[in-house]
C-alpha cells in the first residue's frame, strides 16, 4: 500500500476534486477545439450517411440519405452535442490516466500491475468499440431503417436530431460496452470475480449479449448478430484475462 492511509477523508476528497477538475478541463478544451472545426467534425459524423462511405463501397451497394432540420435551434445544439461527446472521446485516455493516478496509491504492488494493465487496455477497447459501431453497426442499421417501410406511400425523411441520436447510441454506447474485459480484469485481480464465475454463467452471458445487442441495434437480426459476435468474443477474452490473472 502507498501512504494513503495517512491521508484523511477530506484529503482524499481534495485529491479527487483535482482529478475531476483536470478531467473536466481537458474535456472543455477539446470541446472548444471541436466547436472551432465544425466542418471537419461533421464531415466525419455525416460520412456514414453518404454514398462514398467505406462499407457501402466494400459491399458494392448504393446508399445515401438526405437529412433535414425542422427546428430552429436543432443544428446549433447538434453541433454542441457532438463537440462535447467528441471532447469526451478524445479526452478518454487522459481521464483514465487521472483515475489511475488517484487509485494507484491505494493498491498493493501486486495489484498495481494488473489494474494498471486494465486501465491501459481500456482506452484501446473503447476506441475499438467505437470503430465497430461507426464502420459496421451504424451503416448496417441505417441501410435497414431507410429501406424499411410499412407502406410504399410513406417516404422516410430523416431529421438531423434523429440521425445524431442513432449515431450516438451506435458509436459511443458500443465503445462503453467494449470496456467489459478491462472491468473484468480489474474485478478478477481484486478478488470480486474469477474465471470460474464467468465460465459458469457463459450461457446466461450469451443470452444477455443477444438482448443487449437487440436493444442497441433495434433493427434486423443481421445487425444484431454483427454486434453480438464481437461482444461475445470480448466475453471469452475476459475469461482468458481472468485465467491469466489467477495464474499470476
Amino acid at each position: 500500500m502507498g501512504d494513503t492511509s495517512e491521508m484523511s477523508f477530506w484529503d482524499h476528497l481534495d485529491v479527487l476534486r483535482g482529478v475531476l477538475l483536470r478531467s473536466a478541463a481537458a474535456i472543455v478544451v477539446l470541446t472548444a477545439i471541436f466547436l472551432c472545426f465544425k466542418d471537419a467534425l461533421f464531415s466525419a459524423v455525416l460520412w456514414p450517411a453518404s454514398e462514398d462511405f467505406v462499407l457501402y463501397r466494400l459491399l458494392g451497394v448504393r446508399f445515401s440519405m438526405d437529412l433535414i432540420n425542422i427546428e430552429v435551434s436543432a443544428q446549433f445544439f447538434a453541433h454542441l452535442r457532438m463537440a462535447a461527446l467528441s471532447g469526451v472521446v478524445l479526452a478518454f485516455p487522459y481521464i483514465i490516466f487521472e483515475l489511475w493516478k488517484f487509485i494507484a496509491p491505494a493498491l498493493y504492488e501486486k495489484e498495481k500491475k494488473a489494474v494498471g494493465a486494465a486501465f491501459a487496455m481500456s482506452s484501446g477497447l473503447f476506441y475499438l468499440g467505437g470503430a465497430v459501431g461507426y464502420f459496421v453497426v451504424l451503416p448496417v442499421c441505417l441501410m435497414f431503417f431507410m429501406n424499411y417501410t410499412v407502406s410504399p406511400d410513406i417516404v422516410n425523411t430523416i431529421t438531423l436530431g434523429s440521425y445524431i441520436s442513432i449515431f450516438t447510441s451506435m458509436v459511443f454506447l458500443i465503445g462503453i460496452v467494449f470496456e467489459f474485459p478491462a472491468v473484468a480484469m480489474v474485478l478478477s485481480k481484486l478478488g470480486v470475480i474469477d474465471r470460474g464465475v464467468l465460465r459458469k454463467y457463459r450461457r446466461h452471458a450469451f443470452i444477455a449479449i443477444l438482448v443487449l445487442s437487440a436493444l442497441i441495434t433495434p433493427s434486423d437480426p443481421f445487425s444484431m448478430v454483427v454486434l453480438a459476435i464481437p461482444m461475445y468474443g470480448l466475453y471469452e477474452f475476459s475469461i482468458i484475462l481472468c485465467k491469466r490473472e489467477s495464474n499470476e
